[in-house]
């Protein structure tokens, strides 16, 4: 098989593609579980970006088409053209490869925020308390940092036109809704959250707390 028929093998298989998108969409929609209408925004963005990824991933090679067809880029085109980076960089398969490990990388630690933020959420509403233990200690909003980190995972792995123009929308939607969240939580927990706020960062742990920071992360995934 040459080059060019691999490439065309690559795509077309709209089964997987059903399949990826609806795995996908059940575990985005399970452990966000989106209430008000600023979650389901955040939410649909999202399922935006998994579908236009894998329609392209395994379906049609929409972006490819459009770089080489109306930009004029010059793209070898065989079964491992979608890792764009590489591609564009002129590093084939090898290129191909180390994108998709680090992308891996960023892809895997945001699901485990996204499991283990969730875990602690729910185990502070079972109690009726500020969810501020584990990874809550380190940052307030691991669930959103654990979004952000998997959808530019999918960015480095497997780029296209769609996700990468939804990409900076999906962030600002969740940091929106993250200011959104904290308001409502003064209001329901008043100073003891204040208190919180004050001492804990954001999205990104302090420089000192990284590597409690990954311990937590291991322990709310693969607790002891």
């Amino acid at each position: 098989m040459n080059q060019t028929n691999g490439f065309a093998a690559h795509y077309g298989h709209w089964g997987w593609v059903v399949i990826l998108i609806v795995v996908v969409s059940w575990v985005l929609y399970r452990f966000v579980a989106p209430k008000g209408w600023r979650e389901w925004a955040g939410a649909g963005l999202i399922q935006a970006f998994v579908i236009a990824l894998y329609a392209e991933m395994y379906g049609f090679p929409l972006t490819i088409y459009l770089l080489t067809g109306f930009f004029g880029i010059d793209l070898p085109l065989y079964s491992q053209t979608g890792h764009l980076w590489a591609s564009l960089l002129g590093y084939g398969a090898v290129g191909a490869a180390i994108e998709m490990l680090v992308g891996g990388v960023f892809v895997v630690a945001g699901l485990m925020l996204l499991i283990g933020g969730w875990r602690e959420v729910w185990r502070a509403r079972r109690e009726g308390r500020i969810a501020d233990r584990g990874l809550y200690a380190l940052v307030r909003h691991p669930q959103y940092l654990g979004i952000m980190l998997a959808v530019f995972g999918q960015i480095v792995h497997w780029p296209t036109i769609v996700t990468v123009a939804l990409f900076p929308l999906i962030v600002l939607a969740y940091i929106r809704l993250a200011y959104t969240e904290e308001r409502k939580m003064l209001e329901q927990f008043g100073e003891p959250y204040r208190g919180y706020r004050k001492q804990v960062p954001m999205f990104l742990p302090r420089w000192r707390e990284w590597n409690r920071f990954v311990r937590a992360l291991k322990d709310s995934v693969f607790p002891a």
